[in-house]
């Protein structure tokens, strides 16, 4: 239960972010911080903080706070799909070696 906690954690998260980056839209800071997309994506990122906190009372911090480097990948996809953010080879190679440090630890 708690590995599907983390999971659950990382997908609010990345939600939140998105919503962060959807509101970076708005003319001026003031507007930015008050826009409904960076509210709720507060709202979702905190949220996911309470998640994390729970899955961290039977999931050790060593191995958790590692696993949540899947959100760098998740990062640069909804990045180049969602943002049209460039996606290039260096881009590529990070995101096999996160994928690949995040296997060998969870499995470890």
């Amino acid at each position: 239960m708690h590995w599907t906690v983390l999971g659950l954690a990382i997908v609010i998260s990345m939600a939140g972010q998105t919503l962060l980056k959807a509101g970076a839209g708005a003319p001026d800071f003031l507007r930015q911080l008050f826009d409904w997309r960076t509210l709720l994506g507060f709202c979702l990122y905190g949220g996911s903080a309470v998640l994390y906190i729970i899955a961290l009372r039977r999931i050790p911090m060593s191995v958790a706070l590692p696993c949540t480097a899947i959100s760098y990948v998740a990062a640069a996809l909804i990045g180049h799909y969602a943002f049209a953010e460039p996606l290039g080879l260096a881009h590529v190679g990070a995101i096999v070696l996160i994928c690949g440090g995040v296997v060998l630890l969870a499995f470890a």
